[in-house]
């Protein structure tokens, strides 16, 4: 993995990446697969390496998120009971490689338009998410996450401010831990189907590391680099547009 061309430009960017997924309560599997994709890595390490960066850096967004009293358990747990079994399942499913870089594209256009700020704005009331809109919502989430190698909750932060289910820090807290649950089953899925993670791995884990920490720290006070996520934005569009041609 890490003989790959240009790899010191793909570790330079990586924590960035992990830094703004992470300071907006996001593990960066997305951002993690679109990079890789960029760099061309191999299909099968794409996986399993965005789901190893994810529990890391979610894990890491989640405590401080935690700490500063963000969590809802209630609105977390309404959608994790579905989505982690069904995320599992994903994660035992190894699709053709053509067609897992369309769907991971159609996901990342949630990625670029959460990081435009398209669902960025928070509602002054919020409403009681109903209990078959969250497991219905969960489990669909959560078999595409397993399937594609994310923690889904690129989506699901949109999802609650769409329908103002929760407030805009409240929807990173969950969204945190939710990420973390479903790239923890994902992985299990993935490993008791064969897969292997490569040493390498946990290299890139402890660099992303850097951001995760840092982007944690701040997006659960009070950061709002908003022209780091245009730059974000333009890589992911590139990412999305190579992920379609190719």
């Amino acid at each position: 993995m890490l003989q790959t061309e240009n790899i010191y430009i793909f570790l330079l960017i990586l924590p960035i990446v992990s830094f703004l997924y992470s300071s907006v309560g996001h593990g960066g599997a997305s951002g993690y697969l679109a990079l890789m994709a960029l760099f061309s890595f191999a299909p099968e390490t794409m996986k399993p390496t965005a789901l190893l960066l994810n529990i890391f850096v979610a894990g890491i967004s989640f405590y401080y998120y935690f700490k500063a009293g963000h969590f809802n358990k209630k609105l977390f747990l309404v959608f994790a009971c579905a989505s982690v079994p069904l995320s599992l399942l994903g994660g035992r499913f190894d699709i053709n490689a053509s067609l897992y870089k369309k769907v991971l594209a159609i996901l990342l256009v949630f990625a670029i338009l959460k990081m435009l700020n398209v669902f960025g704005k928070e509602s002054e009331t919020t409403k009681d998410i109903k209990l078959w809109q969250g497991l219905l919502i969960g489990g669909i989430i959560g078999f595409f996450s397993g399937l594609i190698g994310i923690g889904g909750g690129i989506i699901l932060t949109p999802l609650i401010l769409l329908f103002h289910w929760g407030k805009m820090k409240e929807a990173a807290a969950v969204s945190a831990l939710f990420i973390w649950v479903n790239s923890v089953a994902a992985l299990v899925g993935q490993f008791s189907i064969g897969v292997t993670l490569e040493t390498a791995s946990f290299a890139l884990v402890a660099i992303a590391l850097i951001g995760g920490i840092l982007g944690g720290y701040y997006g659960s006070k009070k950061i709002n680099n908003q022209k780091l996520r245009y730059i974000l934005a333009v890589v992911l569009i590139i990412a999305c547009a190579k992920l379609i041609l190719t």
